[in-house]
């Protein structure tokens, strides 16, 4: 356990707080205890959703403390590359929805954090940008990959290959986040989302989440949705999501 991350389960939502001040940057404790959080999460049937944000008001996550790769040398700095990619891509698989909640600078490894969640909401205030081309190295989190199906190639070429930093406004329109709010607002904002997302059966939303993915590679896309399709019909979710739309009740969804 760390405290560089909080973690609160508040019904079928889990928020976790990033919680490394000043800058709430990331390091091996953390992004190894972030993996080890979803993975418990993922186990945990009464989980649905899970909000991310920075503690403070200044800060999502500056990413990397680059004095650690500067004094760690090349050995480190594949210690550290690997536990990105190892956190982050367990953050992408989460099998619930998850939102980021940016609350301040996302930079680097803190935007890269946010590209890994399913959602994105962004305060006025906050500023996204990958700048590692301008420290001589690169985004080692999924940003090349990732950032480009949200924004397409020549966006992210222009935020990565020039260091532009990308304000909420501008993000909103290009897509690289979902929603933009008054300051101070991301957090209550994500956590209403979440809140939303107890509506749906976390069966279908576990099925629907990874059939999105394969859009991004799928030559057949028509036809990667007619087994799980057929297969919700095993669940008991799918027979209470039924009886309770024809008894005009609320659903109690068994995650089953």
């Amino acid at each position: 356990m760390t405290d560089k991350l909080i973690l609160e389960k508040i019904e079928h939502t889990a928020k976790i707080i990033i919680n490394n001040p000043s800058a709430n940057t990331w390091d091996l404790e953390s992004l190894s205890e972030l993996e080890k959080m979803i993975a418990a999460l993922n186990k945990d049937d009464d989980i649905f959703s899970l909000v991310i944000t920075g503690q403070g008001e200044k800060f999502f996550s500056a990413g990397a403390d680059l004095k650690v790769f500067h004094e760690g040398g090349k050995e480190v700095a594949k210690e550290m590359s690997n536990a990105f990619s190892s956190a982050f891509g367990a953050l992408s698989k989460f099998r619930g929805v998850s939102i980021a909640a940016i609350n301040g600078f996302a930079m680097g490894g803190g935007l890269e954090c946010a590209l890994a969640c399913d959602i994105r909401v962004a305060e006025e205030k906050a500023v996204l940008a990958l700048p590692e081309p301008k420290v001589g190295l690169l985004p080692c989190g999924g940003g090349t990959q990732v950032l480009p199906r949200l924004v397409g190639e020549g966006w992210a070429k222009r935020i990565i290959l020039t260091g532009e930093q990308i304000k909420a406004d501008q993000a909103v329109r290009i897509g690289l986040i979902e929603e933009k709010v008054e300051d101070g607002k991301a957090l209550e904002t994500a956590m209403l989302m979440a809140t939303s997302v107890a509506n749906q059966s976390p069966i279908s939303i576990a099925q629907c989440k990874e059939l999105i993915h394969k859009a991004r590679l799928s030559k057949e896309p028509y036809k990667e949705e007619l087994e799980p399709f057929v297969n919700l019909f095993d669940t008991k979710d799918q027979k209470e999501g039924v009886e309770a739309f024809l008894d005009k009740r609320k659903p109690n969804w068994q995650n089953a």
